[in-house]
């Protein structure tokens, strides 16, 4: 699913005229805002719950370089669910292009903030998870 779409700005460009690395990471993470919330983690129910989600690993490939002006979009795919950790794929690519400029793996836990550990997800949250990553796989 589409998760983010932008745009490279000159002030996002480092000594080397490409996008410095801490915007992939910066527009990555906006795209996993917009998963969580795709699968029913919105602030909303985060909060009403003293939930979290707390990223614990993340690899990241830069595959091509952005530059000032470059149109991006970032896809998003829930790779696997356990009972309290959720890992998940995005991959950004040029929109003019459809080169893929970076993809990061990342592993998420579920949070109790009151208590600040782990937590299993709800039921409900671990169905919309789990339809997500059959339709992923059907297609």
């Amino acid at each position: 699913m589409e998760t983010y779409r932008g745009t490279v700005y000159p002030w996002q460009v480092d000594h080397m005229g490409h996008m410095n690395v801490q915007f992939y990471v910066s527009k990555f993470d906006s795209a996993t805002w917009q998963l969580f919330g795709a699968v029913g983690l919105t602030r909303e129910w985060l909060n009403a719950n003293s939930r979290g989600m707390a990223a614990v690993e993340q690899t990241i490939n830069y595959s091509a370089e952005l530059m000032p002006g470059d149109l991006v979009v970032v896809q998003s795919t829930v790779i696997a669910i356990t009972a309290r950790t959720l890992r998940f794929r995005h991959v950004m690519m040029n929109c003019v292009s459809n080169e893929e400029a970076a993809s990061t793996e990342l592993v998420a836990v579920h949070m109790d903030l009151v208590d600040r550990s782990s937590h299993p997800f709800p039921d409900s949250i671990r169905e919309q998870v789990e339809e997500m990553i059959v339709s992923n796989a059907d297609r």
